[in-house]
């Protein structure tokens, strides 16, 4: 009759989509041709069920085990229920995997690889995030206890060490090729890009991430 499908969007990473479509297709067409979400719906996995609306029993299941998890709220005195979940997609796929395999069904069990283009969007997405995220809480060297003078190395990815190092300046600054910059400035500079990043991430402080020295740090 159709599919439970599992949808997420790099617009809410902490949220997914749980509904019934008797053509998955055709209802990703219909949510990506709103303007209102920066980033497009794509599909993590489905489940082929013999009756239609068979989310719902899904949706009472979840409901009953924590009704936290859905995205409720109130507009003009109306309280309206979403079938949208905060849970990692990974979480609502193991619910589906668990019935699937409870009923025989497994087969009918499939998950979607992100093409490379989605992979793109989600690594921007994140970006996105985390350069927000250091705007309301901008890194200095000196709640690191990096003082002026050390140095830090500048990496292109987790995966791609560059070599380049730049000296502490101030408690924002560092100096590369005889200027002084702000880390997210340079980071932007260096990968040649204008989206916007976390500078911090992209820096490492005697082979540690600043971001998770400043988490372990923070932690303590």
């Amino acid at each position: 009759m159709g599919y439970i499908y599992i949808l997420t969007n790099p617009s809410f990473p902490e949220y997914v989509k749980i509904g019934y479509a008797k053509d998955v297709k055709q209802r990703l067409d219909e949510l990506n041709r709103s303007s209102a979400v920066p980033f497009a719906f794509r599909i993590y996995a489905t489940y082929e069920v013999d009756s239609e609306l068979s989310d719902k029993k899904l949706h009472s299941i979840l409901d009953k085990l924590n009704p936290e998890l859905r995205s409720t709220e109130e507009i003009n005195g109306k309280k309206r229920v979403r079938e949208f979940y905060a849970m990692t997609p990974e979480d609502a796929y193991d619910i589906l995997d668990a019935i699937a395999e409870i009923n025989g069904f497994k087969h009918r069990l499939e998950k979607r690889k992100a093409t490379p283009e989605e992979q793109k969007e989600e690594e921007t997405a994140k970006e996105i995030s985390e350069a927000h995220q250091e705007r309301l809480a901008p890194f200095t060297f000196s709640m690191c206890n990096i003082a002026v003078g050390e140095q830090i190395e500048f990496w292109k990815s987790r995966n791609e060490p560059t070599g380049i190092m730049c000296t502490v300046v101030d408690d924002k600054h560092v100096e590369y090729d005889g200027k002084s910059w702000a880390m997210t400035a340079l980071a932007k500079h260096l990968l040649g890009t204008k989206w916007a990043l976390a500078g911090p991430k992209y820096f490492k402080y005697k082979g540690e991430w600043l971001n998770d020295i400043r988490n372990r740090i923070g932690n303590k």
